[in-house]
């Protein structure tokens, strides 16, 4: 039999550790592993010498706008961002132009993405009080979670969160034991927001709108109350919850307690909050806003305990686009640009950096952003190991090359908002992207022709 592809003379990630050796695909899938090459018949091969072969990373915190807002970023434009970050598959959270509260919405997301999408692709369903008949329904469906925020929708954007919020205690209550029915996990934005909108208004009358009110706006009891609130319904309700995008060792610290107490929480932190500080919002202004917003310098060095100790269950990028008109809405009063910024394509090369760095182990980095999403959202082992019988995604790295962040080579539609890392140099690479044994990126580049090779990924039930 010959081989499709075969990855060769890499240090290859299986198992917790690495060995030297081969990589043998064959449609799609990886049927051997070796020391050897002699006697393979193959297709292609790819010489890893020097190299690290890591399994293909999952990212499990992205926001596409398609079909309401093509103008900020496509499936297509998207994916080939994440792909240029070793991302070999996406899972993305709804705010759409309609978000995914019911089958057909779903099903028409799908299938819009089935034929664009460079690397394969699941869903998160949307869970709200508007239509609580809709959570079993949806839960019935090939969703890896749901994801819900706790407050109205913002002005103005009131198609892209229906459906998608709980926005006071007796809707949470109901909504979450609607959830806890169909077993399925669910995403929550944890943050107060009866104290920031009081902290947003009294900051207008006082004239106070330029970036830093932004942070000093949300601060920290915001995250950390609502979290403790959220596992009070944890409690309650059974539903099991993971609380997104955490930037509080207060808030990592009662969800490792509540871990320890027995209770199935899943944390998730992302890059941003690991590396970034406040001064990074006095610098940047609009284009580094987002929520939670960044926090002091003290408060980021204290989350890598939680992230070494095992408490981080894995680590998104919270992708978000947005076009510069948007953002610059904002530039004489913080509180009109809308939050978020982009990172699909360098939550990898970021952390690479970070055990170069010696913050991290490159073990741990491999679980935070590959195996362990898989294992939290039902697709491992088909996704996020390198083994017999896996589908070949992988990612190689070079760790010894440096490279400048330039924004003009992000492939997203909204690469002209991405100033928060523009010009930093940055050490460990991916240097190819591949999707059951398809290679979608070879050194920074994408094969348009791959448009529509990304397929969809369904949880293991």
């Amino acid at each position: 039999m010959k081989a499709d592809l075969i990855i060769k003379n890499g240090e290859i990630f299986s198992n917790g550790v690495f060995f030297r050796g081969t990589v043998v695909v064959k449609d799609g899938k990886i049927i051997s592993l070796c020391e050897e090459t002699n006697g393979i018949e193959f297709e292609d091969c790819i010489d890893a010498e020097g190299k690290l072969v890591l399994p293909g990373m999952i990212e499990p915190h992205i926001h596409i706008r398609e079909p309401g807002r093509p103008d900020r970023g496509t499936f297509l434009t998207e994916t080939m961002a994440a792909a240029t970050g070793g991302v070999t598959t996406i899972l993305e959270h709804p705010i759409a132009k309609p978000p995914q509260y019911s089958k057909e919405i779903l099903e028409n997301r799908i299938k819009d993405a089935d034929d664009k999408c460079i690397i394969d692709f699941g869903f998160y369903g949307a869970a709200g009080s508007k239509y609580p008949e809709k959570i079993k329904e949806m839960g019935e469906q090939d969703i890896v979670a749901f994801k819900t925020f706790l407050h109205e929708a913002p002005e103005g954007r009131n198609e892209e969160f229906i459906g998608l919020t709980m926005a006071n205690d007796g809707e949470m209550y109901f909504g979450f034991k609607e959830v806890a029915k169909t077993g399925k996990l669910c995403a929550v934005h944890a943050e107060n927001n009866d104290i920031i909108h009081k902290m947003i208004s009294h900051f207008r009358k006082e004239g106070k709108v330029s970036s830093i009110y932004h942070c000093e706006s949300r601060p920290k009891i915001a995250e950390y109350e609502t979290v403790e609130k959220l596992l009070n319904f944890v409690r309650e309700c059974g539903v099991k919850l993971i609380f997104c995008h955490i930037s509080t060792p207060e808030a990592m610290e009662l969800i490792k307690n509540a871990k320890l107490e027995g209770l199935e929480v899943y944390l998730e932190t992302c890059p941003q909050y690991l590396l970034l500080t406040e001064e990074d919002v006095i610098k940047h202004g609009v284009y580094a806003k987002c929520n939670p917003p960044l926090r002091k310098k003290e408060d980021v060095e204290k989350l890598w305990k939680y992230v070494n100790d095992g408490s981080v269950d894995f680590i998104g990028s919270d992708h978000a686009t947005y076009t510069v008109e948007e953002k610059e809405r904002g530039r004489e009063d913080i509180f009109v640009a809308p939050s978020g910024f982009l990172g699909v394509d360098l939550r990898l090369p970021l952390m690479l950096n970070a055990v170069n760095e010696g913050k991290v182990k490159l073990e741990r980095v491999i679980k935070l952003l590959s195996e362990d999403v898989a294992r939290s959202f039902k697709i491992f082992p088909q996704k996020g190991i390198i083994q017999v019988g896996s589908d070949a995604d992988f990612v190689i790295v070079d760790m010894e090359e440096k490279f400048t962040v330039r924004k003009e080579e992000n492939y997203s539609q909204s690469k002209d908002i991405a100033y928060v890392y523009e010009g930093i140099e940055l050490q460990g690479k991916p240097e190819y992207t591949i999707v059951r044994g398809k290679v979608v990126m070879e050194k920074g580049k994408i094969n348009i022709e791959n448009k529509g090779w990304g397929k969809l990924v369904k949880p293991l039930k």
